[in-house]
């Protein structure tokens, strides 16, 4: 994927996100700005409680998202018969999107009303969302290959002169020269330089400083990793269990929605 096309992917998926919550909230702001016991008198509470026919299919629509987003990543990380199919850090963003957008669903299918076994539910899922967020940054700090596998020490320090080697070769620049880090200071030191050489220049130092960053925290971003899993999938198990009650009890009662 090129870098102009994933930045058009991760625009749809911020886009989506925000359009369901512009959209929905829009639908069902007199109705959720109501209290509790009012709701029933509102002309949309057919449509709009948990088990109403938007509702309930809010409900459906964002578990199967968070049930797609989560397994398929999960499967594209640990079996080797999807280990060919795109980047991992593709496949990251792509949880994270359609996790997003399934709790933001979710949220709505619940009506914003909250109690019992299934208060403890949601609090897991916003947990799982939250700790999420923390996942990815302490993720984007640990430097992987393209196909996502951590990088060893030694391939980060070859990358890190290789760099080194390509800024002195090719533009006579010192590693981490401040000069190299302003495109101006960069044409009135080297006039020579094309602007487009300017801002591979700038690239370059810029790619250097953000690798000595985490090859200087390494360690201690795989430890806040190792610690981040302690957190985030106890989280999920619980999410995964009360979400399997709620959906079976639905069931055994007849909330079927469209089936």
């Amino acid at each position: 994927m090129s870098k102009v096309l994933h930045v058009v992917v991760v625009s749809f998926y911020v886009l989506t996100v925000l359009a369901a919550i512009v959209v929905l909230a829009q639908i069902g702001n007199s109705y959720y700005s109501l209290p509790l016991e009012e709701r029933c008198f509102h002309p949309a509470n057919e449509m709009l409680k948990p088990s109403g026919w938007l509702g309930h299919g809010l409900g459906v629509i964002g578990t199967a998202l968070i049930l797609t987003g989560l397994f398929g990543y999960m499967g594209r990380k640990r079996l080797k018969i999807m280990s060919g199919l795109g980047l991992l850090k593709h496949w990251l963003e792509w949880h994270i999107f359609f996790c997003t957008l399934g709790t933001v669903l979710v949220v709505f299918h619940t009506s914003f009303k909250f109690g019992g076994l299934i208060s403890v539910g949601f609090w897991s899922l916003v947990g799982v969302w939250l700790s999420g967020l923390a996942g990815r940054y302490i993720y984007l700090q640990i430097p992987r290959t393209r196909e996502g596998r951590v990088m060893s020490l030694h391939e980060m320090e070859h990358l890190q002169t290789t760099l080194e080697t390509e800024l002195l070769l090719k533009y006579n620049v010192k590693l981490l020269d401040e000069k190299a880090f302003n495109l101006f200071e960069l044409k009135r030191n080297i006039p020579e330089l094309s602007i487009a050489e300017a801002i591979k220049i700038r690239h370059i130092t810029q790619q250097q400083k953000v690798l000595n960053f985490r090859i200087r925290h390494l360690d201690r971003m795989k430890r806040l990793m190792n610690y981040w899993h302690f957190v985030h999938l106890p989280f999920a198990l619980i999410m995964l269990i009360i979400m399997a009650i709620h959906v079976g009890v639905a069931v055994f009662f007849g909330f079927t929605w469209i089936f």
